[in-house]
């Protein structure tokens, strides 16, 4: 099912597999640092974890690499709309059709994904400590942790 929709659309910067063949519900990825961007080179290891509702609700995702990003929390739990639960945003931030919807992939969540690594959301953040600092010192506090993630996800990625 989600599995051979992969292999047939492969994505650029990312590659996803089971974690384990008898759980079709936890997923291991690997997310290339987008070109251009500060996180560029890192191989960042993450985890989606699938309800069994899935596609009706959307799946967790969780970076299991180090991160410092506005949008990831201290744990490595990713917050961006695509993965909120659908219907309306009580606090009104997000409008329905920014939140999941059904017609979401494993493909479309990881291309929001990357973008998100690229292109940071400040207004919302999970990570405010990295808010600010991309807010008020993009290019220096900020930029020295995300270089250092970057250098421990390469010594790491393949372990």
């Amino acid at each position: 099912m989600l599995h051979n929709e992969l292999n047939k659309n492969p994505v650029e910067g990312f590659s996803a597999g089971l974690i384990d063949d008898n759980d079709l519900y936890r997923w291991e990825v690997l997310i290339i640092g987008p070109p251009d961007t500060l996180y560029e080179g890192g191989v960042f290891k993450a985890h989606l974890t699938f309800p069994k509702d899935y596609p009706l609700r959307p799946p967790k995702m969780k970076f299991i690499t180090e991160i410092w990003h506005p949008n990831v929390d201290k744990n490595g739990d990713v917050c961006i709309s695509i993965l909120h639960e659908p219907g309306e945003d009580k606090y009104g931030y997000e409008k329905p059709e920014e939140r999941w919807l059904p017609i979401h992939t494993v493909e479309t969540i990881m291309i929001s994904v990357i973008s998100m690594l690229a292109d940071p959301n400040g207004d919302s953040p999970a990570n405010v400590d990295a808010a600010k600092e991309w807010r008020e010192d993009r290019n220096g506090e900020f930029k020295r942790k995300v270089a250092r993630c970057v250098r421990k996800s390469q010594e790491t990625a393949f372990e």
